[in-house]
């Protein structure tokens, strides 16, 4: 329904709690090289227990090249950067949702050149970021609201 992004993840345990909640939501997880990880790292695996196997997975060379493959994708940038909370955007089953690294975050040029579409999730001024798996968790089961809520369904259990 949704493919969540990760540009040059960098955390292990990180990266297998997403894949976990990929699974859950019946999402595609697309990373984007490079990570700062093997794909085989045995924290990767334990933190996404034996869901590993079940997620879909993505890898990518680069951005362009992801963005390239899906000309049609409508892509959401989720940063510190920017004031437009995430709830405010209306989206749509087969969006992207785009993180960056633990550390950085997504690079400048990139959200600087997709401006509508920067998206970030509201926090108390001395918190300077979330972690990056309960970012995306927190994005994706909004978007997953959304689509429901607009098909007239609701969310199973």
């Amino acid at each position: 329904m949704f493919h969540i992004v990760l540009v040059e993840p960098e955390i292990p345990p990180n990266t297998g709690n997403i894949a976990r909640l990929c699974l859950a939501a019946d999402a595609t997880l697309h990373l984007v090289r490079p990570l700062g990880f093997n794909i085989d790292d045995k924290t990767l695996k334990r933190a996404g227990l034996d869901y590993w196997k079940q997620t879909r997975v993505e890898l990518w060379d680069n951005f362009a090249q992801l963005q390239a493959a899906h000309p049609e994708g409508r892509f959401w940038y989720l940063t510190t950067k920017c004031r437009r909370p995430y709830y405010e955007a209306r989206l749509e089953a087969g969006d992207f949702l785009v993180f960056g690294r633990e550390t950085k975050g997504l690079p400048e040029p990139l959200l600087e050149a997709n401006a509508e579409r920067r998206l970030t999730i509201p926090m108390a001024a001395q918190t300077r970021s979330l972690n990056l798996a309960t970012a995306v968790g927190i994005v994706l089961f909004e978007g997953l609201r959304q689509v429901r809520t607009a098909a007239g369904s609701h969310i199973s259990h």
